[in-house]
């Protein structure tokens, strides 16, 4: 099976030298392509050209990404070239975009370097696009796994939102962790199952056989449906 990764941070750019961006070191996702791999999975990992994790990437397929859009044709090509069997879906993208960028006077700044000399700026902002929303329509027969990172509210209000984010974007399950959740991280599945992991090892090492369990699982109802016809 072939199988997609996302890790690490787009950016955004305010100027042609300055960035928008999220922090993440692309850890998890670098250490879930390799452990993919070992386990026989051809592996395609796209890695945000801001990750800082020091750790290599095996014998995985490696594409770098910039923006949300760059990755978003990148997932596209891939999506044209392979039969994708599962994608998970890691990486940190950016919620906004930057629009406009104006100086303390409103005067429009289009300068490929704002002049840091500048009284403050305005950066206008909207939202940049969700990937995950595209994956369904690029993937139509893949595993898909997204992720859900929450500060604040309550585990139960936490649990709402990774459900909701399978609901609304047609996803098979989620990975969820942050201070909302608490300690470690749960993969949520349909209609409301959990299964807790400790650290990001144990994510490591759990999903690539849920992975094989699941398309054994999708290999034997497609037998026994060509058996009934």
């Amino acid at each position: 099976m072939k199988v997609v990764v996302t890790a690490g941070p787009s950016f955004e750019p305010i100027d042609e030298v300055r960035r928008l961006t999220n922090f993440s070191t692309g850890e998890l996702g670098v250490r879930l392509s390799n452990q993919l791999a070992r386990s026989g999975f051809e592996v395609f990992c796209l890695r945000g050209v801001g990750a800082t994790y020091a750790g290599a990437l095996e014998t995985c397929h490696h594409q770098p990404f910039t923006t949300n859009d760059d990755l978003l044709d990148h997932l596209t090509r891939l999506s044209r070239a392979h039969d994708i069997g599962a994608v998970f879906h890691v990486a940190a993208l950016c919620d906004f975009q930057v629009t406009q960028v104006e100086d303390g006077r409103g005067r429009r700044c289009d300068s490929p370097k704002i002049d840091s000399r500048s009284s403050s700026l305005l950066l206008h902002l909207e939202p940049a696009k969700k990937i995950i929303r595209e994956l369904r329509a690029l993937f139509p027969r893949a595993v898909l796994v997204g992720w859900k990172y929450e500060l604040s509210g309550t585990r139960q209000e936490a649990l709402a939102k990774a459900w909701n984010q399978m609901k609304t974007n047609q996803t098979d399950a989620c990975v969820l962790n942050g201070r909302a959740y608490g300690a470690g991280f749960a993969l949520c599945t349909p209609p409301e199952a959990i299964v807790e992991l400790g650290d990001k090892a144990e994510v490591v090492q759990f999903l690539p056989a849920w992975l094989t369990g699941v398309r054994d699982q999708r290999s034997e109802v497609r037998g026994q449906r060509s058996d009934e016809t």
